[in-house]
């Protein structure tokens, strides 16, 4: 079965002061120290870094072995753009626990193996798509392109090594483009190729969430590519030094029981947890909850075989750009200490890896067209501005018509969010292409998609989001 919460969030880290556990940097100089790397704008790690800091779980945990134990712990949280920082600091034994994506994570795994101190195993996952949505490619609002084939000879930003680059060289050899040749490409930190791509610096963006929906949700950019395309699994995890994990096992076990604590607060309340790592990263809640919401990135911690074989798959593209020495992934990955987790927790490790579902999908009963919500590939949702709730819709073209309605009822809109017709991947529904084929109205994130649909279905038509709403029949 799937998680379901068992300790409550923690207001405030002050009441961590009474037991004997110590996390300001002036704590006892006895005490165990553990540094925690992450991303806070990465928001597929939020369950190891900026939501599991936020609510203190961490901390609440070593609070109870302190109290139990007498022992003194102290967390230093650090927070960094890309992996690629969190492997340097781990390679030099400066960071214990970390966060990242698949492609970091075996760059990890490769450059911390000669070192006894500084090797690491993978321990957990935070958070994965099926189809590889979460990493894409943009280009600006006014561009061209319209097929990654359109990018032939062009500058594209990107982060070499990481998950976005990684989807940039597997989508340019499918569509029949050499990536070391076909394009040029511009190893930029993200928030540079953000700015690269505003400025016309470069034709195009492959990057990993949150930054394609940060910079559509910004009107800076239009979607290109979905990694969806590929069909191979993307995912985020946590590897940890296995020296420190020898040393200090109770302070992995605290980490991966926090880790669970923050799993299950955001599947039990993802609006609240979109509001926390908001506030946190300084992302808008509308692009965070696109993919921490129902429907959206896949939160689970277990250590699923289809995850391990899809990053044994991407060690080709690791090796074609000369980043990696080999590596044995069945050695790199453990579950021993997750299993120790889940086992505390009185939860079944084995049925957690069988059960491949998004544990948070939308559910419900539609209000406009009266009927249950119950195909999580058809659901969508909109998310007022006044209230903590949101609205379920049966489809996409039920979502347009509890659209028509709310504005005829003069209700502020804070987000619409649909699942793309041929991909499932859960996208900004004014930022959708839109076909209408008889009284269906069907999105789907890039032109590409959309066009592929119309040379499939006589009959169908493009049409734009507003003329959709507005025309849908109540």
């Amino acid at each position: 079965m799937k998680p379901t919460r068992l300790v409550p969030a923690v207001a405030a880290v002050a009441a961590l002061t009474l037991s004997a556990c110590s996390f300001e940097p002036s704590a006892d100089a006895d005490a165990v120290t553990v540094v925690v790397g992450y991303q806070s704008k990465t928001i597929n790690t939020v369950t190891a870094g900026t939501l599991l800091r936020a609510q203190g779980f961490l901390e609440q945990r070593l609070a109870e072995i302190g109290e139990e134990t007498g022992t003194a712990y102290r967390v230093e949280w650090q927070d960094y753009d890309t992996g690629a920082p969190i492997t340097a600091q781990m390679v030099a034994e400066k960071i214990d626990i970390g966060s990242m994506g698949d492609y970091p994570l075996l760059i990890n795994g490769s450059r911390t193996q000669d070192n006894p101190r500084a090797r690491t195993q993978l321990v957990s996952v935070t958070g994965y798509n099926p189809e590889g949505a979460l990493n894409m490619v943009v280009v600006p609002p006014d561009s061209p392109a319209t097929t990654l084939a359109d990018l032939a000879g062009a500058k594209v930003s990107a982060s070499v090594g990481s998950a976005g680059h990684g989807t940039l060289v597997q989508a340019l050899d499918r569509a029949g483009i050499d990536p070391a040749t076909g394009v040029e490409v511009l190893n930029q930190q993200p928030q540079v190729g953000a700015s690269a791509l505003e400025s016309g610096q470069v034709a195009a963006l492959s990057q990993f969430v949150a930054w394609p929906g940060l910079l559509v949700h910004q009107d800076k950019a239009t979607l290109l590519y979905d990694g969806a395309e590929l069909g191979v699994p993307t995912l985020h995890g946590v590897v940890v030094r296995s020296a420190y994990a020898d040393e200090h096992p109770e302070v992995l076990d605290a980490f991966l029981r926090a880790q669970l604590d923050a799993t299950r607060y955001l599947v039990d309340d993802p609006l609240d947890a979109a509001r926390i790592v908001a506030d946190a990263s300084g992302l808008p809640q509308e692009v965070v909850y696109l993919y921490n919401g129902p429907g959206g990135t896949t939160f689970e911690t277990a250590l699923e075989p289809h995850l391990v074989e899809a990053l044994k798959g991407n060690v080709p593209y690791l090796e074609s750009i000369g980043d990696f020495a080999e590596l044995d992934v069945d050695g790199f990955v453990s579950d021993t200490a997750l299993r120790a987790a889940f086992a505390a927790e009185g939860l079944d490790y084995d049925a957690a890896v069988a059960d491949t579902s998004n544990p948070s999908v939308l559910r419900g009963t539609d209000p406009v067209c009266e009927r249950a919500v119950d195909d999580v590939a058809l659901a969508g949702e909109i998310w007022f501005a006044a209230g903590d709730a949101t609205q379920v819709a049966a489809d996409p073209t039920c979502l347009l018509r509890a659209v028509q309605q709310a504005r005829a009822d003069g209700r502020d809109i804070r987000g619409v969010y649909v699942p793309d017709t041929e991909l499932g991947t859960r996208w900004f529904a004014d930022k959708s292409v839109w076909v209408v084929d008889g009284d269906r109205y069907l999105p789907f994130t890039t032109e590409a998609a959309a066009t592929r649909y119309l040379s499939a279905h006589p009959g169908s038509v493009p049409i734009e989001y507003e003329r959709a709403v507005e025309e849908v029949r109540p």
